[in-house]
């Protein structure tokens, strides 16, 4: 048995999961190992790091990966995208911020263009601008979001841009938040969370046992790490990640922060060097209740397939005969 979607068809893939293109953490290793494993896989283009880039991209050898972009960061250096589709990537996927500079190019290169939203009305956007799938972000996601929940919003935005596929993310990870993306009318689920402890992650060893040992109770919404990272993010997009004695500190004295701003982005950057997690921030999102070791990307992707289809295999078993 195989779950067959537009998504696994336009990609080829075996289950439908997609890595989010999670910034410094979805590398060229971590990509490859999910393509491998019958998944697709994006390294995380993040901030527009070039020589970062070219190296993952290198990591990822001659396995099909895609490239993943905060767009208004890529704006500065558009550029970057040329570098990126001389490789011929399967797919580029961007999010937060206008697509219009960017679709042309991408689609004239045979490039699946995967799009972002965070509601209705950018969906709708995005499809008329040439998106060949789009991917609903929840709020619950780790990292950048914003405001709308997972559940109320993918059928909307299915219902909106009909019959481009759609694709879930937010609190998706494991086979029963694919099968229950499914139900909702998803072709499939992007994931970061779930992979964000995997073995080829890019994670910090000490951010990946935090994760581990973390609670989606204990995950927070707000700007407070970009402040103390220096990342000036537009608006409405905020960051979820778990608390930690960082932002306990700052949350209730965010001026105190802005006074001290020098001091406090220094102690940030050697805490995240070091992987001192009560400074630094772990980017998950409520979804990091279900996980719990860290472990082969291979196996977190044959897991989430194996669970969806036992799981819609047995749905008819609610219905009365």
């Amino acid at each position: 048995m195989a779950i067959i979607t537009p998504l696994t068809e336009k990609l080829g893939l075996d289950v439908p999961v997609l890595l989010a293109p999670m910034a410094g953490v979805s590398g060229g290793a971590l990509a490859a190992a999910v393509t491998n494993a019958g998944g697709f896989g994006f390294v995380g283009g993040g901030y527009c790091d070039r020589e970062w880039l070219r190296r993952e991209m290198e990591a990822a050898g001659n396995t099909p990966t895609g490239v993943g972009f905060i767009t208004w960061a890529l704006e500065k250096d558009p550029a970057l995208i040329d570098l990126v589709l001389a490789r011929r990537p399967p797919a580029i996927f961007l999010s937060f911020g206008s697509i219009g500079g960017f679709a042309g190019k991408i689609k004239a290169a045979g490039a699946l263009l995967v799009v972002q939203v965070q509601s209705v009305a950018e969906a709708r956007r995005a499809a008329a601008e040439g998106a060949d799938v789009v991917v609903a972000q929840g709020t619950e996601a780790g990292g950048h979001g914003a405001g709308r929940a997972t559940l109320p919003l993918v059928p909307a935005v299915v219902d909106a841009v009909g019959p481009i596929p759609v694709v879930a993310a937010g609190g998706i990870a494991d086979g029963r938040g694919l099968a229950a993306a499914l139900m909702l009318g998803a072709a499939g689920v992007l994931c970061g969370t779930a992979f964000f402890a995997s073995r080829e992650s890019l994670a910090h060893p000490n951010a990946k046992q935090a994760a581990v040992a973390g609670s989606g109770d204990a995950t927070i919404r707000g700007s407070l790490f970009d402040l103390a990272r220096g990342i000036d993010w537009p608006e409405p997009w905020t960051m979820r990640t778990l608390a930690n004695d960082f932002s306990r500190q700052w949350d209730a004295d965010p001026a105190g922060l802005r006074d001290n701003l020098a001091a406090e982005q220094a102690r940030y950057a050697k805490a995240r060097d070091q992987g001192d997690m009560d400074v630094a921030a772990v980017i998950v999102g409520e979804g990091v209740d279900m996980v719990r070791a860290i472990e082969p990307a291979e196996s977190i992707v044959r897991r989430i397939g194996a669970e969806a289809e036992i799981l819609l295999h047995r749905a008819g078993c609610h219905l009365s005969r």
